[in-house]
């Protein structure tokens, strides 16, 4: 055994030796050396190159302007700003300002350009031990360039960046301006964006008049200005304004006999008025926040602070019509107690998914507060039918006139009813529909097979949950529910050719430098064929004709639609928790909901949709009509179709009509001669019988008369 390890170290030496011979002989640590740094020359290369393209000259005037919106002509629409746009200059900062920022954020900042190599040595080791990246050894300008160029992430690609930029900026612009950008766009806690604004906000002061204490405590919130925030944490503030204080005077900014003057001088904060956000078409551009930051990885401070210019699909004169109809108290139901009947309210482009217009709530407005537009969550009713049952049938072969069964019936756990608490045995596809009546609908789900119907409602771009999937779904049961955008985009198929194009209201970001940040791209899903999204469609011009959406009916407008509600929590209360209508022309498509925010026995909608959603419904489209391109339906409804198939009856039809209907009855005829002659001996036998009777009943008449008269 010995020998056998013995043999196996001497082979293993010898490859060892090998292999070191060959490293040497092939300059193996050389060339690895070169490669590393060919890779790094090349990473150098490519990182000045990028910082090359970056129009830093223009970043100034970015930076001094708001975050431009433009509608989808590429018009004006309006901005998302603060007033940091009111910025001030350098020359209006006191010394002690710019020296309390120098003192703690970057105290080589008149020295290097750009970068400062200790500060980045001391950050590299600390995110090593740190084992992550804690940031840390940013220069002002290194952090001017993060909060106006560059994402909020902590890489080491992202610092690489950033320190290739600054080297740009500072070769662009002179110190006192890169520090008078810095200060106007940073954020300093309590909505205050850049120190003019901060020192209104917690002095009410303009920034020439603040102390040497009170700069220090402006200058202390950068590291963390809601954590610091003073009207918050005071305690915290005045420490981190001592540490301030405390730099100044080790850089001979401030002598002795100021910083002990300084540092007990008591903060008294006074508001003067933080920033204001200034916006037009409020939940819109609401709207366009949230889809820039959560679709486009951007956040809240860098559309507030860096003057993007976004390019959007809004209709202008559409989005002012919506805001007209939502002014009108008097469409809406009257609300009870303290809550108001609140609603929402979304118009689409359906060959585009562009969203025209939007409307997320009644009463006061909150700045990024809930958007019932966008981010409502209700079940959707009966407006879930087409898409759950009746389109994956006639995908299945069903026609609009198939009879489908209308009976108060039990599927297991599962029972349903009709909304009139009527059943009429069977209905013609179409009736369902018009009348929305629930049991034909849950029947006809079962019968095509539930998987049918979530694979339709997956491909209209409804999410649904596993508890979800049950038959539950015709009548729109869902445990989180749907936004009215996300219903006129489903709906969008149907005037599309089965095509559903994903909603979107952002088309592209444009940078403060001119660079593009992001560009939607088109997602387009074919939820149904055209066939079938045109039966569809005249199923649901039906509705509007003579169905439940009665109310929206237009003689200038063609609209096909649904109505949609759902049932009380509360089986002693008659009313709805939630209701909706869904419309659409061949260019548009709009989704409504109305209800409670938070539904009670207080709290409930007392009549059906087709009495109050209906006809606010009808009011957007009237007030939309002259911005709506029209066109007609290539389907009739099938109200038109089964009267044109009786006014298109020939002559000779008529004629073989009247033939066959001849044929009947004298067939019917012969059948009762034939039962007549069957039946004859026994009339005869009753006839007989009956005239004995009488002939009785005559004699006994007579002998009677007879005794009477003498």
């Amino acid at each position: 055994m010995e020998k056998l390890i013995h043999i196996m170290k001497k082979v293993i030496k010898r490859l060892l030796d090998a292999f070191i011979l060959f490293w040497q002989r092939k300059h193996i640590t050389q060339i690895l050396l070169l490669g590393i740094l060919v890779i790094i020359l090349l990473s150098i290369l490519w990182f000045a190159f990028i910082a090359s393209q970056a129009n830093v000259q223009s970043l100034k005037d970015g930076l001094n302007q708001s975050t431009m919106i433009y509608d989808k002509d590429g018009d004006l629409a309006g901005s998302v700003a603060t007033n940091r746009t009111n910025s001030v200059s350098f020359s209006q900062l006191p010394a002690h300002v710019p020296n309390a920022v120098v003192a703690i954020e970057d105290e080589r900042f008149y020295e290097h350009n750009g970068f400062d190599i200790k500060g980045i040595a001391r950050a590299f080791f600390n995110n090593l031990f740190a084992r992550s990246i804690t940031g840390g050894g940013s220069t002002v300008t290194q952090q001017l360039t993060k909060n106006a160029l560059l994402s909020q992430e902590q890489t080491y690609k992202r610092k690489v960046e950033e320190l290739f930029l600054a080297v740009e900026i500072e070769k662009a612009y002179e110190k006192e301006e890169i520090m008078e950008m810095y200060l106007n766009q940073s954020y300093f806690g309590s909505g205050a964006w850049g120190i003019g604004n901060a020192s209104k906000k917690y002095f009410n002061k303009d920034i020439k008049d603040v102390s040497i204490s009170e700069a220090a405590t402006l200058a202390g919130l950068l590291q963390a200005p809601s954590a610091l925030d003073p009207y918050k944490n005071y305690e915290a503030a005045i420490k981190r304004r001592d540490v301030v204080l405390g730099q100044m005077k080790k850089l001979e900014m401030i002598s002795e006999t100021e910083f002990k003057e300084a540092k007990n001088e008591k903060i008294a904060l006074k508001d003067g008025g933080g920033s204001v956000i200034d916006r037009k078409y409020p939940y819109y551009m609401d709207a366009v926040l949230d889809e820039a930051i959560n679709e486009y990885g951007l956040t809240q401070e860098e559309i507030l602070t860096r003057g993007y210019v976004i390019h959007t699909q809004l209709d202008q004169n559409l989005q002012t019509s919506l805001e007209k109809v939502y002014a009108k108290d008097s469409l809406f139901p009257r609300s009870t107690g303290e809550q108001r009947v609140q609603s929402g309210a979304v118009l689409l482009d359906p060959k585009t998914g562009g969203v025209r217009a939007l409307v997320g709530g009644r009463g006061d407005y909150v700045f990024r507060g809930f958007n019932r537009a966008t981010h409502l969550k209700a079940q959707p009713g009966s407006t879930m039918k087409p898409l759950a049952v009746y389109t994956p049938a006639l995908e299945e072969g069903y026609k609009y006139d198939s009879m489908l069964k209308d009976e108060k019936e039990s599927f297991g756990n599962y029972s349903p009813e009709n909304f009139s608490k009527t059943y009429q045995g069977e209905v013609p596809m179409y009736e369902a529909v018009e009348k929305s009546i629930n049991l034909p609908a849950v029947w006809l789900l079962n019968e095509i097979g539930l998987s049918k119907g979530i694979s339709s409602v997956n491909k209209f771009g409804i999410p649904l949950q596993e508890e979800d999937k049950n038959l539950a779904i015709a009548l729109g049961g869902m445990h989180k529910g749907i936004s009215p955008q996300q219903l006129a985009e489903a709906y969008s198929a149907f005037p599309n050719g089965g095509v559903r194009n994903e909603s979107h209201i952002i088309t592209k970001i444009v940078g403060p430098t001119g660079n593009v940040v992001a560009e939607n791209k088109k997602k387009s899903v074919k939820a149904t064929t055209k066939r079938v999204a045109e039966e569809m469609t005249s199923m649901l011009l039906n509705v509007v004709e003579t169905g439940t959406g009665q109310a929206t009916k237009m003689d200038e407008m063609q609209i096909a639609g649904k109505t949609g509600s759902t049932q009380l929590p509360f089986n002693d209360i008659n009313g709805t928790k939630d209701q909706w209508f869904v419309g659409y022309t061949p260019t548009i498509v709009g989704a409504v909901w109305i209800g409670y925010d938070k539904t009670d026995r207080n709290h409930y909608l007392p009549n059906s949709s087709s009495a109050t959603v209906v006809p606010i419904f009808r009011d957007i489209m009237t007030q939309a009509s002259p911005y709506i391109d029209k066109a007609d339906f290539p389907v009739r409804s099938v109200n038109a179709q089964l009267g044109q198939n009786e006014s298109k009856l020939t002559e000779e039809q008529l004629k073989e009509q009247a033939k066959k209907l001849e044929e009947e009855l004298k067939k019917a005829a012969e059948k009762v001669e034939v039962k007549l002659k069957e039946e004859a001996p026994k009339w005869k036998d009753v006839l007989e019988k009956a005239k004995q009777d009488a002939e009785d009943i005559g004699g006994k008449v007579k002998e009677k008369l007879g005794d009477w008269i003498p």
